[in-house]
């Protein structure tokens, strides 16, 4: 799917995604890296959906907004320093643009999405086992981001899903998978949503461990950081079909 907006040189892509059933989570005897919030592993069954074939850049967020919050300038980097809160309201502004229902994905869509989907692969890293084919971390970064989409993508065609920038999910943040939904949704502890909100995948600034499609981490929502990104979701059975999508 292609969405086109004014102020954009080019549409962006959003990359269907066949449902399944995965593992979410980690294994303590194959992964001695995992931490205790990535247990225990659970089966999730995820409908389809789409998700963003980048994170969303600068390029696309100042077609949104007219701004640009982001600390490392450039239209193809990844936009940077917008909080959980910022992302609701240029998924609002958008949605208003282009008739669609875009939204963050949930933590489980993440990660499904991350582990190639239906492809079910066993990879540490979105694509690989070693990370500098994927992805931008400390070690090859030079501590800045990275225009998206100059490492190898995963099997989806999903590029920078392992570091660049954390991406925000949709998700509330709880402590391990006790009690986590089992059918890909957002896990919303109350109405008031009072926690701290998950993150995912990693980003320039950290080491390989963090970078793994099994870490978590999470963030307030009003946090603010110059490593802090998202990408955009659409559930398939919402998606609409205004002029500026196709």
């Amino acid at each position: 799917m292609w969405v086109d907006l004014p102020g954009l040189p080019e549409p962006f892509a959003m990359i269907p995604i066949d449902g399944g059933a995965f593992l979410m989570g980690s294994d303590k005897k194959a992964d001695p890296d995992a931490f205790d919030d990535e247990f225990p592993r659970h089966e999730v069954r995820v409908p389809g959906f789409l998700l963003g074939r980048y994170p969303v850049t600068q390029e696309l967020w100042e077609a949104v907004t007219g701004d640009n919050p982001s600390f490392f300038k450039g239209k193809k980097r990844p936009v940077e320093q917008v909080s959980w809160e910022d992302t609701q309201i240029f998924i609002k502004k958008l949605n208003e643009k282009t008739g669609e229902l875009f939204r963050l994905p949930s933590e489980a869509e993440w990660e499904y999405a991350a582990r190639g989907g239906p492809h079910k692969s066993p990879y540490r890293y979105a694509g690989s086992d070693k990370l500098k084919e994927v992805g931008w971390f400390g070690s090859n970064s030079h501590r800045e981001t990275k225009p998206v989409g100059l490492k190898a993508p995963n099997e989806l065609g999903l590029y920078d899903m392992s570091g660049n920038v954390w991406e925000w999910c949709e998700d509330d943040w709880d402590v391990d998978y006790q009690k986590a939904p089992d059918n890909g949704s957002a896990w919303i502890d109350s109405p008031d949503r009072g926690s701290n909100r998950v993150n995912r995948g990693g980003s320039y600034f950290n080491d390989a461990q963090n970078c793994r499609v099994a870490y978590r981490n999470n963030n307030t929502p009003s946090n603010r950081n110059r490593n802090l990104g998202f990408r955009l979701a659409l559930s398939l059975q919402l998606k609409g079909k205004p002029d500026g999508c196709h």
